[in-house]
């Protein structure tokens, strides 16, 4: 199968680096551009066989399967560069949550996907969130999955809930990487322990309390119930932060969500669409 990418910025990289170094693809398989050719040219000077191309239209051609790895306002240049080149038969993947399927099939002859990533793939780990069009074949999405299961968990999802699972899957690395970099730093400015200590101890808690959740079978609930004993330090320390981050989560994703819309507006206008 040949792979074209559209895209070497951090998440197309990632992709890539993952899909490698994982074994799902051979780097003969993979066809890349990139708006700075020197970037795309770098991962192929890492990866002897992949091919850096000077053209966006030149990366879609003869490829099964194309992954468009560029930021929301990028897009309304590279469909235009790829339009012409595409056929009915190939797949083109965006990993880019604002642009609508509904969009790209209005402007583009072949299948369309959606593809939400995680920096967790790059340790063959968490979630990625497929979203298929309307000309997607159930052999197309196997496809595409059994490619994917070397670097994380496919997981299936509608469009509309885009947004939310990408907060959770997403970004949400990024909101728990914060929690426990503040965590840390407390014990720090409290009690004196060693920054790399803490951040090794807690390090191995989040991937523990991880286990417990996916393999242990226990939900966040169970979690707190075994280890919060009723009167303890545990149970007092949770009730102090139920009460100091009441609504903070609800804005978090108030927030998300606007920014969301916006750039769906933003995309919507570069296309033309009312």
């Amino acid at each position: 199968m040949n792979v074209g990418f559209i895209g070497t910025g951090t998440m197309g990289t990632l992709l890539i680096e993952a899909l490698i170094t994982s074994g799902a693809l051979d780097p003969k398989q993979i066809s890349v551009s990139n708006r700075t050719l020197a970037k795309a040219e770098a991962l192929a000077a890492r990866y002897p066989g992949l091919r850096a191309v000077h053209s966006n239209a030149e990366a879609a051609a003869d490829c099964e399967l194309l992954f468009l790895c560029v930021k929301p306002l990028e897009f309304h240049k590279v469909v235009g560069d790829i339009a012409s080149v595409v056929c009915p038969g190939q797949l083109v993947v965006s990993i880019t949550s604002p642009v609508m399927i509904s969009l790209l099939e209005q402007r583009l002859p072949c299948k369309i996907a959606k593809m939400i990533p995680s920096i967790t793939n790059s340790v063959w780990s968490g979630a990625t969130l497929c979203i298929y069009g309307s000309r997607v074949a159930e052999e197309d999405k196997d496809k595409l999955e059994s490619l994917l299961k070397h670097i994380s968990q496919p997981l299936r999802i509608e469009e509309s809930f885009t947004r939310i699972v990408s907060d959770i899957s997403s970004c949400g690395p990024a909101f728990f990487a914060f929690l426990l970099e503040q965590f840390v730093k407390a014990a720090v400015e409290e009690t004196g322990i060693e920054r790399g200590e803490a951040v090794r101890v807690a390090s191995e808690m989040l991937l523990g309390t991880g286990l417990l959740l996916t393999e242990g079978g226990l939900t966040p609930e169970q979690i707190q119930k075994r280890v919060a004993v009723p009167g303890g330090i545990t149970a007092q320390a949770l009730e102090l932060l139920r009460q100091d981050t009441a609504g903070v989560f609800g804005r978090l994703i108030r927030t998300t969500h606007d920014k969301y819309n916006e750039d769906v507006e933003k995309i919507g206008e570069m296309f033309g669409e009312p």
